[in-house]
C-alpha cells in the first residue's frame, strides 16, 4: 500500500517540483506515494474566493480562516478513509513547532497517511489549529514565506525511509543523523584532484578497516561541527570502548595539524 499524502495549500503547483522530480518523482510515478492537494480556495464561500482576513487586535499581516482550511481538512481525511486509512495525522508546517530530526522522520514514515497544512501570510486562526491540529513541525528556526517548502522538505525526507524508493537501500542508513553522528567524507574519481589525493584507506580495499576510518571520520565530524549531536548521542545512547579509541585517535591527529 503507498505512502498516502494529502496537502492542504493555496499553492498546489508548487508541488510539481515533488512529483516530477528526482527521487521523489520517481517513488510518485512507482506508485511508492501518492500526493494529493487540496486549495482551500475552493472551499471560500464568498465569491472572491476569500482565504484570510485581518487579526482581531490589530497588527500586520492577514490571517487564513478557519472554516476554508477546516473543510479542505476533512475533505483530505474522506479521501483517506476511502483508500483504507482509518486514522490520519494533521501536521501543520509552523516555526512554532517541534524542530524536525530524524526519529520525527522515521516515525512518520511508517505511518499509512499524512495530511500536511501549509500556512501563509501571518499565521492560521488558532481554532483551526485546536481543532484539526495533531502535531505541529517546523524544519528550523528561522521562517520562510509559507508552509509549501517545509512540506516539502518533510515529504522528501520521509520518500527516503519508505522501502523501494531508492536505488540502493543502504544510502538511507548510511546518511547522516541516521546513528545519532554526521557522515562520512566521501570521495570518487579522479584519485587525484589538484593536487589532493583520495586517502589510501579507501584504495586498499580492506572493508574491515575501511567501516573502521568511516566511523572514526563520523565520530570525528561529528565533535568538530555538531558537539550537540555528540553529546545527545552519548546522553541517549553511551558509546562503545572502540568508538571512543576511535575518537580520541581522531582529536590527537586534529592537535598535530
Amino acid at each position: 500500500m503507498p505512502f498516502e499524502c494529502d496537502v492542504i495549500t493555496l499553492f498546489p503547483e508548487m508541488f510539481d517540483a515533488v512529483t516530477n522530480y528526482g527521487i521523489t518523482g520517481k517513488a510518485f510515478r512507482n506508485g511508492i506515494i501518492n500526493l494529493n492537494t487540496w486549495n482551500p480556495r475552493k472551499f471560500a464561500y464568498d465569491n472572491r474566493h476569500s482565504v484570510d482576513d485581518s487579526p482581531y487586535g490589530g497588527g500586520p499581516g492577514m490571517v487564513m480562516m478557519a472554516q476554508p482550511l477546516e473543510d479542505a481538512i476533512t475533505q483530505a481525511r474522506a479521501r483517506q478513509t476511502a483508500v483504507g486509512i482509518s486514522q490520519t495525522v494533521v501536521a501543520y508546517m509552523t516555526p512554532q513547532g517541534n524542530r524536525l530530526d530524524h526519529h520525527q522522520v522515521t516515525t512518520l514514515s511508517k505511518m499509512p497517511g499524512l495530511i500536511l497544512l501549509c500556512g501563509r501570510y501571518e499565521g492560521i486562526d488558532e481554532r483551526l489549529i485546536s481543532r484539526q491540529v495533531d502535531m505541529e513541525i517546523s524544519i528550523g528556526d528561522y521562517v520562510v514565506s509559507g508552509g509549501e517548502l517545509a512540506a516539502m522538505v518533510l515529504i522528501d525526507c520521509i520518500i527516503r525511509q519508505i522501502p523501494g524508493s531508492l536505488g540502493d537501500p543502504e544510502s538511507a542508513n548510511q546518511d547522516s543523523f541516521v546513528d545519532g553522528l554526521l557522515d562520512f567524507p566521501h570521495y570518487t574519481r579522479p584519485e587525484v584532484y589538484q593536487g589532493d589525493h583520495v586517502p589510501e584507506i579507501l584504495m586498499s580495499g580492506n572493508h574491515a578497516q575501511i567501516r573502521r576510518w568511516r566511523l572514526q571520520q563520523a565520530l570525528g565530524r561529528t565533535w568538530l561541527k555538531r558537539p550537540d549531536l555528540l553529546k545527545l548521542k552519548l546522553e541517549q545512547h553511551g558509546i562503545t570502548p572502540d568508538e571512543k579509541e576511535l575518537l580520541e585517535e581522531f582529536k590527537q591527529t586534529c592537535k598535530f595539524r
